[in-house]
């Protein structure tokens, strides 16, 4: 007998059992034929999930490898990811997971009505992946502290994460990223036959009193004192494609699901499911979370100087807009697609302005009744005055891309706009940022007078060795770089930059054609590049279709210039497209 099953598109998601009822000569007994497991269908026209186009169907549901885009804005680095929703025993553990989180939004799971709606899934898997008090998928660590778990970093796919999680009885896995966050619920998602994607946002404002407003504070030497407001380097959500008939959408568009919790002023929560048109629009109350989200991409920042009786002042310096720049990976390729649009019009825009004030209204209950001039007027009085403002332009100008173990090198350009001479002092100083934008070890200062004619322009370059900021990069591999005017000269002028430092390579090289289910060998090379010893380093190998469970090679101890090789044998147990990645600790990173 040949059955076929054709659930409807409102079906409940799951594994169902399948028995057969036979009677014959009055007797009547039950054979079961078996299992299937109902998933949501992007290929189905009245699926709430469907999207229309086959290569983004590709690329967000099928494809396995993704890149994680991090670094600074003006700095993008990126490194790939193996998603691996189709491994063994995947499906099974994103069902269990949906078993776990049951009661987030129901109180009990008796009926399963809600598994056919793609927007109470996604917003249970967002709470499961690290805001679940005693069983979500992986915790962040507190203080940057992970010594009781793994590297938050050394993570290279989705698969033992999730493999880790359901073989530990459901507790939570020690330690995650953002990053890793927000892949493990792409790979869920995607699993369950959701369109989904990591998108990151540069410059991530996380303020707990001014919702649009990122606040950072430095003394005189230039370095970044530790407040309330953090200003994270990058941050990476989730997108998920899904009409929302809770908002009468009839097609289906991205959502916002961020499943990081952050802080929020009551609290840490997840956020989302928000519908990014709505962001842009401005139009907050259509949705969960939206004001939250708002800010995230539409915060300004300013920079403050505190003196020693605590009083603070503000710099003239050039600020940005928090969210100046949202990526994601490409469609069939391994470039970046900038998607900043989707969330925001272009800055200065008659449209941009307009999104804002109305959000501005929704968030801000007392000016609800406002002018547009009256919340321009509040929101000019918040900026730093430019630095054009009190005639000097600064700014400070990479002069190479340092790898781990090289100088950093810096060209710091001054023009005085005015036709007088200017005479100022600057007190310069380097300090390590974490990507959350926690200040840490402030290792390098330095004072410099400088004299500029009318109309003059001058370039100081700047240097800093590798034996000054080695000792406390660690696995931050952020310095931020700032120059102050000493407030003895009067005009308070400051400027900033965030500097990558890359690590340093390691080369796969393939011996031998991949065959399904044929041994192949591949070459893993790796220099230490710093004139030191290189201790405790362990290479970790992961590929979907190659490794069952990721492969760990101790290497000891490297000198200084030692190329390391390793050869390794694997056997390809599945056919596809794969990817072998590799990914070196050491007690440097």
């Amino acid at each position: 007998i040949n059955i076929s099953v054709f659930p409807p598109s409102n079906a409940c998601i799951g594994r169902y059992i399948l028995n057969m009822q036979i009677t014959s000569c009055g007797h009547t007994y039950q054979r079961c034929l078996g299992d299937f497991y109902v998933l949501f269908n992007p290929w189905c026209a009245d699926d709430p999930v469907y999207m229309d186009n086959q290569a983004h169907r590709e690329e967000y549901v099928l494809n396995e490898h993704g890149i994680l885009y991090e670094g600074v804005h003006k700095h993008i680095t990126s490194r790939p990811w193996h998603f691996g929703q189709f491994e063994d025993g995947i499906l099974d553990i994103c069902l269990k997971i949906l078993d776990m989180g049951a009661s987030y939004h129901h109180g009990s799971d008796r009926d399963h009505c809600w598994r056919n709606d793609p927007v109470h899934v996604s917003m249970v898997v967002n709470h499961m992946i690290s805001s679940h008090t005693t069983n979500s998928i992986m915790k962040i660590p507190e203080n940057n502290d992970y010594l009781k778990g793994t590297k938050p970093f050394s993570w290279n796919g989705s698969v033992p994460i999730l493999q880790q999680w359901y073989n530990g009885r459901c507790r939570p896995v020690r330690y995650g990223y953002c990053g890793s966050l927000a892949s493990v619920m792409c790979t869920v998602m995607r699993c369950l036959g959701i369109p989904s994607r990591v998108v990151t946002n540069f410059c991530f404002p996380c303020s707990i009193e001014n919702p649009l407003g990122i606040n950072e504070i430095f003394d005189c030497t230039g370095k970044n004192l530790c407040g309330k407001d953090k200003l994270w380097r990058y941050h990476c959500w989730n997108e998920s494609w899904m009409a929302r008939r809770d908002l009468n959408q009839c097609c289906g568009d991205w959502q916002c699901l961020d499943p990081t919790p952050l802080e929020t002023g009551r609290g840490s929560a997840c956020s989302g499911p928000t519908w990014v048109r709505s962001i842009r629009e401005g139009e907050l109350d259509l949705d969960y979370d939206g004001h939250h989200v708002f800010s995230r991409v539409n915060s300004n920042y300013v920079g403050w100087l505190s003196q020693n009786n605590a009083k603070k002042t503000k710099f003239f310096c050039d600020t940005w807009p928090c969210g100046q720049h949202l990526i994601t990976k490409s469609v069939g390729s391994e470039q970046f697609e900038d998607i900043t649009g989707t969330y925001k019009y272009e800055l200065g825009s008659v449209k941009n302005k307009e999104a804002y004030y109305r959000a501005y209204r929704r968030i801000h209950p007392g000016y609800c009744n406002a002018s547009n001039c009256h919340i321009e007027r509040e929101l000019s009085s918040l900026k730093n005055p430019f630095l054009s403002d009190s005639g000097i332009n600064m700014r400070l100008k990479m002069a190479n891309c340092p790898m781990y173990g090289e100088d950093v090198q810096l060209h710091w350009l001054l023009e005085n706009l005015r036709s007088e001479n200017k005479n100022l002092k600057f007190n310069l100083c380097a300090q390590i940022i974490t990507y959350s934008g926690c200040p840490m070890d402030q290792f390098w200062k330095d004072s410099v007078n400088v004299t500029l004619g009318p109309r003059e322009v001058k370039k100081i370059p700047l240097c800093i060795s590798y034996s000054q900021y080695g000792p406390y990069l660690c696995d931050h591999n952020i310095m931020k770089v700032v120059a102050v005017s000493d407030p003895e000269c009067g005009e308070l002028l400051m400027v900033s930059r965030d500097i990558v430092v890359n690590r340093p390579p390691v080369i796969v090289k393939l011996l031998s054609q991949p065959r399904l289910k044929v041994p192949c060998t591949a070459e893993i090379s790796f220099c230490n590049p710093l004139q030191e010893d290189m201790k405790n380093c362990v290479m970790t190998l992961e590929g979907c279709g190659l490794f069952k469970e990721p492969m760990t090679i101790d290497l000891g101890t490297l000198a200084s210039n030692q190329q390391a090789r390793t050869i390794v044998e694997f056997t390809p147990y599945r056919l596809g497209s794969h990817r072998l990645l590799a990914n070196l600790g050491c007690h440097k990173f």
